[in-house]
Formats: C-alpha cells, sequence, structure tokens
C-alpha cells in the first residue's frame, strides 16, 4: 500500500509508528529524527500513525448551497467560461463572489472542464440525431 505523505511532512508513518512505540525519552527521539518537541509528542499521543486530512473542517464560501447549486446548473446549461459565469454569477446570483471562488466551487462538485462538457453535449446531440432517425425510419419503412 503506497502513502502519498503531506508535501510539508518531516515524518513517515514508519518513523511514526517507531515514535509512538519507543521507550527512548522525547529528547532522544528529538535528536534521532530531527524533529521539534511538539512533533514527537504529536506523534507519541496519536493512536493512528497516518496522516490526517489537511482540508478544512469547514468550508467558508460567500454563496450559500442553493446558490452553489445555480453555478453549477448555469455552467452545466449554458456552457459559460468561467469569466462569463462569474460576470453572470455577481449580476443575478450573488456579487460579493470571487472567480476563484467559482472555480473551487466547480472542482469540488466534479464538475467537468468546459471542453469536455461541449464534448458531452455534442455526443447527445448526436445520439438524439441517430435515436430520431431510427424513429423516422420505422415510422416509414419504405420511406414513404
Amino acid at each position: 500500500m503506497s502513502h502519498r505523505l503531506h508535501s510539508n511532512a518531516r515524518t513517515t508513518p514508519k518513523t511514526r509508528k517507531e515514535i509512538k512505540e519507543s521507550n527512548l525519552s522525547v529528547k532522544e527521539l528529538m535528536v534521532r529524527y530531527s524533529l521539534s518537541k511538539a512533533t514527537v509528542l504529536k506523534w507519541r499521543k496519536r493512536e493512528n500513525h497516518e496522516d490526517l486530512s489537511h482540508r478544512p473542517h469547514t468550508l467558508h464560501t460567500t454563496l450559500s448551497t442553493v446558490q452553489e447549486w445555480i453555478v453549477c446548473e448555469l455552467r452545466r446549461m449554458l456552457m459559460l467560461p468561467l469569466d462569463d459565469l462569474l460576470a453572470v454569477t455577481r449580476e443575478f446570483v450573488n456579487a460579493k463572489v470571487s472567480r476563484a471562488g467559482i472555480e473551487r466551487l466547480l472542482k469540488r462538485e466534479g464538475m467537468p472542464s468546459l471542453r469536455t462538457l461541449m464534448q458531452e453535449q455534442k455526443k447527445r446531440v448526436i445520439r438524439q440525431r441517430k435515436k430520431l432517425q431510427r424513429l423516422r425510419t420505422g415510422l416509414h419503412p419504405h420511406g414513404h
């Protein structure tokens, strides 16, 4: 199993486990692993030696849940580029929203890129045309 360490991590799961299970003093562990006292104490008291999430526990957003839904639907239905989506959102949804906030929202909600949305739309149109063609052929089997 591979572990992805936080970019600023000074310890690995292996060293954390060693710190947790060690009988050495805090000072000796500080020297051995080149860590601060706070880091050694943190890993000593933790039950798990895995990294915790570094994402905020609560997200501070300008938009309400309903406004976020509206922005995502505007993107999906109107296929607006980010700057146009920002202008529409500021005009009709929430004047205080930032470009970065909308970008984070789209990413957090797993919204595909505009290019991907357009490709999906094109595929839907092609499928609908083929279905319509099959219906027309079924209704008029001899081309009448």
